[in-house]
């Protein structure tokens, strides 16, 4: 995390930058290739509901299904479903990607397109797809197109963290993490991140 991005928490938000005086160390997120935003789009469906180690498992099973790091559309498409169940992952999982592979080999989803959309076209475009829904897009956003300013109100940790970080016994209302995220902008991802790592410290 840069001396910018922690001079703008300093003075917006004392009390989260004293978190990411912490953990200033964290690794630089990098906008990845558009032919790598298929790979991205599965692992965040697997790992949607479970914990980071499970969902991370399943998705190293996964890659293992295929005899090269390139996973194509066509190949999920033609694999079995009870091949895609091997893994760990559950039936409905495993029929969502192979309907995200559909919907881009039609071409209904213009992955190769993402990167120039503006978040929300991005989120809307995203949640079309079935099985893909708005925290799904959200941590594509963060993690695929490398984006500085997200935050997912839908995500369990960063609930768990901002009580932790601002002291709350019981989970605020929705209102009262808006006063707070807003703060953050326009770098609510860097944010982000620093309350997931709260939560292993």
């Amino acid at each position: 995390m840069n001396e910018k991005i922690l001079n703008h928490f300093k003075k917006s938000d004392p009390i989260l930058y004293t978190y990411a005086l912490k953990v200033r160390e964290l690794m630089p997120i990098e906008m990845s290739q558009p032919e790598q935003y298929f790979l991205h789009l599965c692992m965040q469906i697997m790992s949607q509901q479970l914990s980071d180690k499970a969902g991370d498992a399943i998705f190293a099973r996964f890659r293992n299904l295929f005899s090269n790091n390139t996973i194509l559309p066509s190949e999920v498409i033609s694999m079995p479903h009870e091949k895609l169940r091997g893994t760990g992952m559950s039936h409905a999982k495993a029929r969502y990607i192979k309907h995200l592979a559909q919907d881009i080999i039609s071409g209904s989803l213009p992955l190769s397109d993402l990167h120039t959309m503006k978040d929300e076209e991005i989120i809307q475009v995203l949640t079309r797809v079935k099985g893909i829904g708005r925290w799904t897009a959200e941590m594509f956003l963060m993690f695929a197109l490398g984006r500085e300013d997200v935050f997912s109100f839908g995500d369990l940790g960063l609930k768990k963290g901002i009580m932790k970080v601002y002291g709350f016994r019981k989970e605020p209302a929705r209102k009262r993490i808006e006063i707070i995220v807003k703060k953050w902008s326009p770098f609510k991802t860097f944010a982000s991140r620093t309350l997931w790592a709260s939560l292993r410290s």
